[in-house]
This record gives C-alpha cells, structure tokens and sequence, in this order.
C-alpha cells in the first residue's frame, strides 16, 4: 500500500511556491542524506522549474561497488500547475506525483530493514507556474524549459532502465481507468513489450495487463513538427538504456492542464507497480528486453539511432 506516500506527496506539491526546504525535510524525515539528494533551479525561454533527483542506494548497488545493475524512475511532465490561469495541482503533475511517492515508498521500506539490492535515481522537475499550449483533442501543459534540458537533467548516465511516467489522459488511444506501459524503446527499436513488466502490472492491478500503442513519431525528439502522443518516451532520446512509459490514464481525453483530475487510487497503482519493478529489477528477475533478440534486429537491419535524432534538416 503506497496511498499514504501518494496524499503526503499530493499536498507537498499543491503549492503557488515550490520549496527545497519542505520537500527536503519530507525526504530527510525518510532518511536521505545530502548525497542522496539534488534540488537545481532552472530557468528557461517559459519560466522557473525546479528539477530533483533522489538517488537510494541498494545493500549490493553499484554506488557501494556491487553488482546489482540501477533502475531510473523519472517522473515526465510539462508543470504541476498553470498558475496563473489555474489554481491548484493540475492532471500533468501525475508523473511527478508518481515519481516522489515511488522514492517515499522505497525510503519507507528502507528504513523498516527492506533495502532494495539495487540503486535507484528518482528524477523529475517540479513548475506550478507552467504554460498551457493548444493540442488535439484536449489542451496540453507545456514546460517552461526545452525537452533537452529535462533529458539533461532528468536522465541519468547510470541508470541500466528507466520507467518513464507520465499522465496520458488527452487522447484516444488509451482508453481505460488507471495505469498502462508501453512496449520497450531502445536505440530508435519499438521492441516487445517486456512479459515480466506485464507479469508485475497484472499483479499489482489484479487486472489483465494494458499496453498503450506507440508509433515512430513518439520515439522522436521534439521539435521535429511531427506528431507525438505526448513526451512519455522522450527519455529514450537521450539514452542508450531501455526505456518504458508508464502512463496514468483515464477512459476519455482529460486536458492536462485541468484541475481536480488528479486520481490518487489509480496514482497509488502505479507507485506500487514501479516499486515492485525496482525491487525485481535489482534482483536480476526483471527484464526490460530480449538482449539477444536485440542484437539479431540489429545485425539484420542496423542502427535505429537516427531517429533519436532531429533527423536531416529541410
């Protein structure tokens, strides 16, 4: 159960001021030190942001020289308000939600003796102030900073995976109450999705498991002026690692930038089923691709890691 974590979090961030202090003294209250902790302003073309990363060391990490490979969790979003068009957190702010209710979970277990075995980075960016930009068939929140300044930020070199979640409730593609994961990117590749991934969601939804479909355009970077469902897998752009999204999601399209369409029962879902990854994935159970299956595509039809790019210029 994580509906704690997810209200304590859900009130820290319901606020016209981010800040450092409370949310540090939160964590701090959970046992994280200074080195476990990042709070860096940015300022962009938009506004004020403020990114976060939360690293939690695992007893057989490779922070500490072990052997257990690291898991990035990284909480995608454009801003957790609209001030001042709107008041209060808006449905955008989920991934972020997500994101530091999964690290007080992982601090919680860690300091009841249930250390992870691998490390885990939590990382996300925190605006209540964002703008709002026009898109189909709902309005989306924009971020006052470009996607390669979240990616520089937000995407860590040593993380071996990442989950990437993000709320993707403004459109017809997903259409169900809850959470759902995309196939696995890498390098340019849609892979399968991953079995284990969905032998955890089923689990920990009691449900049958949902993929969200992807298309070649999502796995691009913006600013190419093509489509994308969102910025759930923007992360793949700047890694090698395998990357999957975990989208919060509703039956019909909700504007991101709406107020009061935070849902914190199917936001608990998602903390656990990320916990439960984290846990599996430090312990060598989890796989997020076939290693092998990957390199015969590769051997077949080459690098895909063009489209990790702008592509060519007009």
């Amino acid at each position: 159960m994580a509906l704690k974590q997810v209200i304590e979090i859900y009130e820290l961030l319901e606020a016209s001021l981010i800040e450092e202090k409370k949310l540090k003294d939160h964590f701090q209250e959970k046992g994280i030190d200074d080195t476990e902790w990042n709070f860096h302003p940015v300022k962009g073309e938009k506004g004020e942001t403020n990114f976060v990363k939360i690293q939690i060391n695992g007893i057989d990490g490779r922070a500490l020289g072990g052997r257990a490979p690291t898991l990035g969790i990284v909480g995608r979003l454009g801003g957790i308000g609209a001030r001042p068009h709107k008041i209060g957190l808006v449905s955008d702010a989920d991934g972020a939600i997500t994101a530091l209710a999964s690290a007080s979970k992982i601090l919680d277990l860690r300091s009841k003796g249930d250390q992870l075995r691998g490390d885990v980075i939590i990382t996300t960016h925190l605006c209540p102030a964002s703008p709002i930009i026009p898109h189909d068939p709902v309005p989306f929140m924009d971020a006052p900073v470009s996607i390669e300044t979240m990616n520089t930020y937000e995407v860590d070199h040593r993380m071996e995976a990442i989950l990437s979640i993000d709320t993707t409730k403004g459109n017809r593609i997903i259409n169900r109450r809850g959470f759902a994961i995309s196939p696995t990117v890498k390098d340019g590749y849609i892979l399968k999705a991953s079995e284990d991934l969905l032998d955890i969601m089923q689990t920990v939804s009691g449900q049958p498991p949902v993929v969200f479909a992807i298309t070649m355009q999502d796995i691009t970077p913006y600013g190419n002026k093509v489509f994308h469902l969102n910025s759930i897998l923007q992360p793949a752009t700047a890694t090698h690692a395998p990357v999957v999204g975990v989208a919060i999601t509703t039956e019909v399209p909700v504007a991101g930038c709406a107020t009061g369409a935070n849902h914190c029962i199917d936001i608990e879902m998602a903390v656990r089923f990320v916990v439960e990854v984290a846990k599996s994935w430090g312990e060598g159970r989890c796989s997020f691709f076939d290693q092998n299956e990957f390199q015969r595509l590769l051997a077949l039809y080459g690098s895909m890691e063009h489209l990790k790019t702008l592509g060519k210029r007009e």
